[in-house]
């Protein structure tokens, strides 16, 4: 149980108070090692599943904590976000969007696991991913780096993306739900 691939999945439910500290009443440095800390935790993001296929150390406790962690990071951070004020106005609508299908995608694997009906992760949601990390780093690092309104300005851009790619990917996880309820 005790496998790198979970202490790294461990390490990332673990930081999340470190990142809520940081951005509690942050100033440019608190943002700047949020940003470090978040880019650590979304780099073993990607390292704990690559880890645990190549060494065929795959668990059940992995399995179950790698998505929790990631929604836990992401909740975390748009939360902290909302906050700060960073994330304001129309775009806390994005970050409702995104947090919104996670609670949903979460409960419908849920209830499609007891039915043993899997639900693969497509690739447009690994795209939604993509863009999702990009924004929520980008939305930490501009406060670090307020010269520069260009980092808030990407943040944003892939926050909006991130949302619009979880409106389709949560359509097609419900679709594929549907078929199975009665």
């Amino acid at each position: 149980m005790l496998t790198l691939p979970n202490l790294l999945t461990l390490s990332r439910i673990i930081c999340m108070p470190v990142l809520v500290a940081l951005l509690w009443h942050p100033g440019r440095a608190d943002y700047a090692l949020a940003f470090a800390l978040y880019v650590v935790v979304a780099i073993t993001d990607y390292f704990d599943g690559y880890l645990a296929r190549a060494q065929g150390t795959v668990s059940k406790l992995g399995v179950f904590l790698d998505p929790i962690a990631d929604k836990i990071m992401v909740a975390t951070v748009i939360v902290m976000l909302v906050y700060t004020g960073d994330l304001a106005r129309w775009s806390v609508l994005a970050g409702l969007i995104i947090l919104l299908r996670e609670i949903a995608v979460s409960g419908l694997r849920e209830f499609l696991a007891d039915l043993r009906v899997s639900m693969p992760v497509s690739a447009l949601a690994k795209w939604k991913t993509t863009f999702q990390l990009v924004a929520l780093g980008a939305l930490i690092l501009a406060g670090a780096v307020p010269a520069y309104p260009y980092v808030q300005l990407l943040g944003l851009s892939c926050l909006w993306a991130a949302a619009g790619l979880t409106v389709i990917t949560g359509w097609d996880y419900l679709r594929v739900g549907l078929k199975h309820m009665d």
